[in-house]
């Protein structure tokens, strides 16, 4: 049994970064018996996976380009678990705000493409916090919990999708659940592009200058949760909401305000999707990505830098298991599925598995230091 140990003398660097540490170590090492128990050599699959997703220019263009996404998702999740929300919607809120994307490009077409690019952006925002703001309402002023209504949320967005590319804005020269393409002046500039611009011959990815825009959107979370008054208000509430009411902190607004936005984060997956990579929409464009969104913002703690490097591991992931599946042909696509459970897991409900015993060996070890 190990003993308590008072938090407060917990460096941070040890729940934050040698804990997690720790827990993907153990991830790993469980995933590599999967891979070791289907007749492949663990430690080449690794190889695999790092050379797939760092290796070439292009690998790094991939990783890079599903981090992207990971980041909006996170971002969106982590700042509405900050006010004590778990916004489960990111699919729904990001398929809504592809949405926004395209109605605005595609009908502002005439306008110069700066301009076409503020306004679907923006679009993005707005529609993905419209589509969130409404359980977060639910939450504030009927008590219906958020997790239920942005899940029911989900199925109503994908629903409400198929109707439109089916019957309303699908494009009426083919048969696929697909609009009309943007003209080729309103895609964003590609890394491979921009590469050519200096020089350098890069093979195709879907990489595009979205990526910085989600660098951007982490700067701006990390200064709203933690130097602006809104991002003490909800941070408050989530941590004791009768104290911040006896603060005189409202928590309806700041549950609404954090639910608008959270879904205004995930709405601007549409802009590395529609504006990036598809120039149209397509059914199910999200892909899941709201749901590791989830796992990636619980991994990196809700913090920007940590939600930032948990996305290059779910991005690594992701393009290097594509390697791995296709160098390998004893492990299929579903078993890194399975390494994804794996890590989420150990990083979310078994967090806490070996944390007690971590920080009493650092207090422990730094209280002998300081006796001698």
């Amino acid at each position: 049994m190990v003993k308590a140990v008072d938090k407060t003398k917990v460096p941070w660097w040890v729940s934050n970064a040698v804990v997690p540490l720790v827990n993907l170590t153990l991830a790993f090492i469980v995933s590599g018996l999967f891979i070791f128990i289907s007749g492949e050599n663990p430690y080449q699959a690794l190889k695999l996976i790092l050379y797939g997703s760092f290796g070439y220019l292009e690998g790094i263009g991939y990783t890079l380009y599903y981090a992207t996404n990971f980041i909006f998702t996170g971002l969106a999740f982590a700042i509405a678990f900050h006010c004590r929300l778990f916004n489960i919607g990111g699919e729904g809120q990001a398929y809504i705000g592809g949405l926004g994307v395209f109605l605005f490009a595609f009908y502002f077409s005439a306008l110069p493409v700066s301009i076409v690019w503020l306004l679907a952006i923006l679009a993005s925002m707005l529609f993905g916090a419209a589509w969130a703001i409404i359980p977060g309402y639910l939450q504030a002023y009927r008590g219906s919990h958020v997790v239920i209504t942005t899940i029911m949320f989900n199925f109503i967005a994908s629903a409400l999708m198929v109707f439109l590319l089916v019957d309303v804005i699908r494009d009426r020269r083919q048969m696929g659940p697909t609009t009309e393409a943007l003209v080729k002046e309103q895609w964003l500039p590609m890394f491979k592009n921009i590469a050519a611009y200096f020089g350098y011959k890069v093979g195709y990815s879907p990489l595009n200058i979205s990526f910085l825009l989600a660098v951007l959107a982490s700067f701006g979370v990390w200064f709203l949760i933690w130097r602006t008054k809104w991002g003490y208000e909800m941070r408050a509430v989530g941590h004791n909401t009768q104290a911040a009411i006896y603060a005189g902190i409202s928590p309806k607004k700041n549950i609404i305000l954090a639910m608008v936005i959270s879904g205004a984060l995930a709405g601007m997956l549409g802009v590395n999707e529609i504006l990036g990579v598809h120039h149209k929409i397509l059914v199910n464009f999200p892909a899941g990505y709201g749901f590791t969104g989830i796992a990636v913002a619980l991994m990196g703690r809700n913090h920007p830098i940590g939600i930032f490097l948990a996305s290059l591991l779910f991005g690594m992931l992701y393009q290097g298991g594509s390697e791995v599946t296709f160098d390998m042909p004893n492990i299929t696509r579903y078993m890194f599925v399975a390494v994804q459970g794996v890590i989420i897991l150990f990083s979310g409900a078994l967090e806490n598995l070996f944390r007690p015993q971590i920080e009493y060996f650092f207090v422990n070890t730094m209280k002998q230091k300081a006796v001698t």
